[in-house]
Parts: structure tokens; sequence; C-alpha cells
């Protein structure tokens, strides 16, 4: 699914074949989670292939790496600049880049100066699909800001994901929405979350969330549409009170919700905000409406 005897990666400054690419048994990303990684979108644009914000990507890229005490080597830019190269190499357009910032072999808890990296590129569909999503309330909370960085993106982070999800899965959903340590709601297990209400979009404040890309392009996309977003704390109660509510994410894109637990959003979603916001996002990343600073 995500690579063939003919694709390519980028690993440690060379280019070579997927299936041959080899990682030591004993580095500490695989035992312990503590490695980084980002998740970005190229499409296919009357402009050529562009990769949707790609400095800010990288960027996030170097924040969650200091923060892990992991040395990256490579600027942004430079990050970018090999990613075109990687995306031509294996012949997509429209894809899913994948950079994954792993250390050595290393089995105590202490940093390494041993960085690896790695970039992988794949044709990838929508993560969350087409269709209206049917979520419910996770049993498991986001973890604690005071546990870690929740703004980082970090690969152990992502087993609290895994078991939101399979969890929402074996009980007839699509997808999760977890409530932070003090039961307000957060995000889902790889997404963030908007309801809207009069017409007005209300999401969590940062702090116990993920700082999305995707959840900055929505709020830059209200304010032209003249879409009022508010940033606030609430349960998830107040949820079953909105007239619509969305996913957002660089993996999800923007992707509606049809039904919260047993209650069905009541406003036809091709008439809500919620749906402009969609529409004017596809939009957007089609037709290169942000153009690459590096470019």
């Amino acid at each position: 699914m995500y690579y063939s005897e003919n694709s390519v990666v980028f690993l440690n400054g060379n280019f070579v074949k997927a299936a041959d690419a080899k990682v030591g048994l004993y580095n500490q990303t695989m035992h312990y989670g503590n490695g980084v990684f980002e998740g970005i979108r190229s499409y296919d644009t009357p402009d050529g292939t562009r990769i949707f914000k790609a400095k800010e990507h990288f960027d996030r890229l170097h924040y969650s790496a200091e923060k892990m005490h992991i040395k990256l080597k490579y600027s942004s830019e430079e990050l970018e600049q090999i990613t075109y190269q990687l995306l031509e190499m294996n012949d997509l357009k429209d894809a899913y880049i994948r950079p994954l910032v792993y250390l050595g072999d290393n089995m105590s808890l202490t940093p390494t100066d041993e960085v690896h990296l790695v970039i992988m590129v794949w044709e990838w569909g929508k993560y969350l699909g087409d269709k209206m999503l049917k979520v419910m309330l996770s049993s498991f909370q986001r973890p604690n800001p005071k546990s870690c960085f929740v703004q980082a993106k970090v690969v152990g982070h992502y087993t609290n994901s895994i078991l939101a999800t399979t969890e929402a899965k074996q009980n007839g959903f699509d997808e999760a929405l977890l409530t932070d340590m003090n039961g307000y709601v957060a995000e889902g297990p790889g997404a963030n979350f908007f309801f809207e209400k009069d017409g007005k979009l209300v999401t969590a404040p940062l702090g116990n969330i993920l700082s999305g890309i995707t959840r900055a392009t929505v709020f830059e996309i209200a304010k032209e549409l003249q879409i009022e977003v508010e940033e606030r704390f609430f349960k998830p109660e107040e949820i079953e009170t909105a007239d619509a509510a969305f996913f957002c994410g660089t993996a999800a894109e923007v992707i509606g919700i049809e039904q919260f637990n047993d209650y069905k959003f009541p406003m036809n979603w091709e008439e809500s905000n919620s749906s402009f916001i969609q529409r004017k996002y596809k939009r957007r990343v089609a037709f290169n409406e942000y153009q690459n600073v590096y470019l």
C-alpha cells in the first residue's frame, strides 16, 4: 500500500529504494517512542506539484525535535527541496509526505546524538474518507500537557490515538473525540475539532491540543468568509446542541461529522458555514492559492 519495489525514500542524506532501507533494532524511537514526525500533503495544481504549507510543517518538525532534545541538522528549506526531488523521483503529484526523525541505538532514557532522518512519500486518499463521519466520545483522554509537549508531533504520543480510534471502530463509529484531563473537549485522535452553532464556529483553545496547520488554515478561511470563530473550553454535552461539526487535519483535510454519539446534527451539511469552509479549503489546495516560500 505504501511502497513498491520501485519506491524511493530519502534516508540519511541518500535516496535509496524503500525495500532496501534498514534501521537498527536497538533504536530508541522503536523502543521508547522518542522520535518526531510530520504529515504533509502535496497537490497537483495548475502551477505544478505544490507542497501545501511546506515551511510551516518543516518548522514544526524542528519545534518537535527541539522539545525532545533531538538535533535535526537539515533546515526547513533543505527539507522542502529534498521532498520535491523525492516526489519527482517517485513520479507523484497528489501525495502524502511523511518525514520521520528517529534515533540511534540507545536503551537508556536519555537523549542520544545519533539522529536519523527518513522522508517517505506515497499516494494516499483522504485519511477519514469522503463520507460524513459518525463520532463517539472516547473513554480515553488526551495527555496532560504537564506530562509531555502536546503541541509536538512525537511518535510515542500516538499510542493514545490508536487506542481511541480502535475503541470507536469497535463500537461501530468511524472516529473518536477525546477530552482533556479536565473533561473539556480537546480533539480527535489525528485531527482538530470544530462545531457550528448559529453560524459561528467553536473550537478548543491551544494548550491541551496539537496546534494544527490545517486548523490555522480554517481560521484564515473563516476570516476571509467573515465567519466568526471562537476558541474556548466546552464540555461534550454542548456539542449535542450544535448545528454541524467537522474534523480538520492534513491527512483528513476538512471532513464533516454526521453524528456525535446518538446525536445527529440537524443542519443540512451543504448549507452550513462548515461546508463553505470545506469547499474553500479544497479550492485552496487544488489551485495553489498558497505559494511556497522557497519556490
